[in-house]
């Protein structure tokens, strides 16, 4: 059912339930073989990221920090935020943005406090912006996330339809980096050890339900996969120079198949990318935008 005009704008602004997340060293390694690390097991600068006694120090992949607010999950599951009711199987991760503020620790405890801050209409659906800052157990920030999610059927509410962000100049020439990546067949269920478990990315029977011929890869540990290539392409492997990270969504991934990242400087400290799959040739994360130091 179409929300009202109403609806929509009183929950803008609406404070979602805090949400705490605590992890550990292994939560940090889990992660990282989850996005596809180490790329070379034999180089510090990857095991770095998987192995906590790496002569470079152990360091915690920038993308894990989408982990934090995990818990938004549970609120979409429920099927109503304020006076709107929506089928949960109808919301799709639409886009994804990372700021940092400092490192990521390899163990601790987060706190979060997520924030409705937009709603747009895009005709065929109704998209919500969800900013959560970050904060570790002395109140200092240490990453601003921002999910966008776009609820299939929901829109033609009378609303803004919202920025259409688009980055046009990269794909009228040919990228300036460009990497393929295998995506193992156990991808999914290895990511799914960090704690989305959505039977999607497991259950044949249930990706078939949803009419996929077999389970998907998540669309966060493709977002990390882009995250690990261009921080050791762009930053040496070296986390504290990647200030921000963002993506969209654009369609699915199989394991078994094979990603390609390919990036464009666009200015100084500046960077865009896309990633698609070589065997259907189809974009599966657009609109990539990066800032390092």
């Amino acid at each position: 059912m179409t929300p009202t005009l109403e609806q929509v704008q009183a929950i803008i602004g609406l404070s979602l339930p805090s949400i705490t997340y605590s992890y550990t060293e292994r939560d940090v390694c889990l992660y990282a073989l989850g996005v596809g690390a180490p790329s070379d097991w034999l180089e510090q600068s990857e095991l770095q990221f998987v192995y906590e006694l790496s002569t470079l120090g152990f360091k915690t992949l920038p993308s894990f920090a989408t982990l934090f607010p995990g818990k938004l999950i549970d609120i979409l599951l429920t099927g109503r935020i304020g006076e709107i009711e929506f089928n949960p199987l109808m919301v799709v991760h639409g886009e994804q943005v990372l700021r940092f503020k400092g490192l990521l620790p390899t163990s601790g405890t987060i706190h979060c406090q997520p924030v409705i801050s937009a709603v747009y209409d895009k005709g065929s659906g109704m998209v919500i912006v969800v900013d959560t800052p970050c904060y570790d157990a002395s109140g200092i920030e240490l990453v601003f996330n921002q999910s966008t999610m776009f609820i299939r059927g929901m829109g033609g509410f009378g609303g803004d339809r919202g920025p259409s962000g688009e980055i046009t100049t990269m794909l009228e020439r040919e990228p300036d980096f460009s990497q393929t990546d295998y995506i193992q067949p156990n991808q999914a269920l290895l990511y799914r050890l960090s704690g989305d478990v959505n039977p999607l990315h497991a259950d044949p029977q249930m990706a078939a339900f949803a009419g996929f011929d077999r389970p998907i890869l998540h669309g966060l540990s493709t977002f990390g996969f882009a995250t690990r290539i261009t921080l050791k392409k762009l930053c040496n492997n070296d986390p504290a120079r990647l200030k921000g990270i963002r993506a969209r969504f654009s369609k699915h991934v199989f394991p078994g198949e094979t990603l390609v990242t390919d990036l464009w400087h666009l200015s100084d400290g500046h960077y865009g990318f896309t990633c698609k799959v070589a065997e259907r040739n189809e974009l599966v994360l657009s609109q990539g935008q990066i800032e390092i130091s």
